[in-house]
């Protein structure tokens, strides 16, 4: 877990005036911060209990474009419980707003009198959780392999939710929808960045590997480059690998004739 801890969002709480506009601003600085998608979903599900009254349990709940479901972060491992019995009954408020049934969100005031998820409901009764809010999460990109998520709150008291509740959870999940389309940019920018270093210094080193066989046979660098295609093929090695193999080595490596 990320090392800030629920001290950071407090302030604010005392006069009750502006105090969730505080928290929220609060958090969008810590999720800016972030640096990655798992940082980010973490920052929130450590958020949420400060952020939303009523909320003794956090859960994120992620859809992939192949139906099935995981929670990847949770305040406490029985949240990834609740979890996993609307994904294996395949019902719940986290099921229907990672699969946008609902129309962003889903609450349930008391879960022992839930006739919506009759598999669910009374299992997270036995649990001693009693109400429930689920929120979307908008997914910034179906590439990072999430079509869908949900911000799941828990309490352990009935009608524990007001519609203040909702408002804050339902603020939160923009915040952090926001976040995390910046996380995932953010992802993506990183691994464009990589993959032009590695393209650029693939240039390179097969610019050195063709110097050093046009230096030693005489030829052309037209000629240098189709000889390392050719016996990149020959011997089944990329031909960047192959070139830098030859540009480290050339002292005591040599490329076999062609004819």
């Amino acid at each position: 877990m990320s090392t800030w801890k629920s001290e950071d969002l407090e302030a604010g709480r005392e006069d009750g005036n502006g105090a969730l506009a505080r928290e929220l601003a609060s958090l969008t600085r810590l999720l800016l911060d972030a640096t990655t998608v798992g940082e980010a979903l973490e920052r929130v599900v450590e958020a949420a209990p400060v952020v939303i009254p009523g909320a003794d349990l956090v859960s994120i709940t992620l859809c992939a474009p192949d139906g099935q479901f995981n929670t990847p972060v949770r305040t406490e491992p029985v949240a990834r419980e609740l979890d996993q019995v609307q994904y294996d009954a395949d019902e719940g408020p986290c099921v229907d707003i990672a699969r946008h049934v609902e129309p962003g969100y889903a609450l349930s005031d008391d879960l022992g009198q839930e006739p919506r998820w009759p598999t669910f409901a009374p299992a997270a009764a036995a649990r001693g959780y009693h109400s429930v809010l689920s929120t979307a999460l908008v997914p910034s990109s179906t590439d990072d392999g999430v079509s869908g998520a949900a911000l799941n709150v828990y309490s352990n008291r009935a009608h524990a939710f007001s519609e203040e509740s909702r408002d804050a959870a339902l603020l939160l999940a923009a915040h952090a929808s926001l976040a995390l389309a910046r996380t995932s940019a953010l992802t993506r920018a990183e691994l464009d960045r990589l993959n032009l270093e590695r393209a650029i210094e693939s240039r390179d080193v097969i610019g050195q590997a063709k110097g050093i066989l046009m230096s030693r046979r005489g030829i052309t660098a037209d000629e240098a480059f189709d000889l390392l295609r050719r016996t990149s093929q020959d011997v089944n090695v990329k031909l960047a690998e192959l070139a830098r193999t030859l540009a480290e080595r050339h002292t005591e490596l040599d490329l076999p004739p062609h004819a």
